[in-house]
C-alpha cells in the first residue's frame, strides 16, 4: 500500500521549518550569486551567531541534505531538489527598546 505519511510523499526530504529556511536561503543565494553562500552570509541574513550557523550546516550535512568539501570555502552543495524547499521567508528586523542616537 502506497500511503503518504504526515502529508509528505514517501521520498520527500524531511527537515524542520528552520532547516528548510536555511536550505531555501542556500538555493536562493546560489541563484543570485552563482556561488554557494559562506557561513558569514547565512549569519548576516538570519541574524544569528557564527556557532549557530556552523551547527546548522553540520546538521544539514549530517542529515544528507547538503554536502561540503572539507577545507574549501563556499563549497556547499544542495543534495535535494529545490522544488521540495519551502519559500524563503523574509527576516523580520529585531525591534529593540534601546534608543540609538
Amino acid at each position: 500500500m502506497n500511503q503518504i505519511l504526515d502529508g509528505h510523499p514517501p521520498d520527500a526530504p524531511q527537515f524542520t521549518d528552520k532547516q528548510g529556511q536555511y536550505l531555501a536561503f542556500i538555493w536562493a543565494y546560489m541563484q543570485v550569486n552563482r556561488q554557494p553562500p559562506a557561513e558569514r552570509d547565512m549569519q548576516r541574513y538570519f541574524g544569528v551567531t557564527p556557532p549557530s550557523v556552523h551547527q546548522m550546516v553540520l546538521t544539514l550535512e549530517r542529515l544528507g541534505l547538503i554536502r561540503r568539501q572539507p577545507g574549501v570555502a563556499r563549497s556547499i552543495e544542495l543534495l535535494i531538489d529545490h522544488n521540495s524547499l519551502p519559500p524563503l521567508q523574509s527576516i523580520q528586523p529585531v525591534i529593540s527598546s534601546v534608543q540609538r542616537y
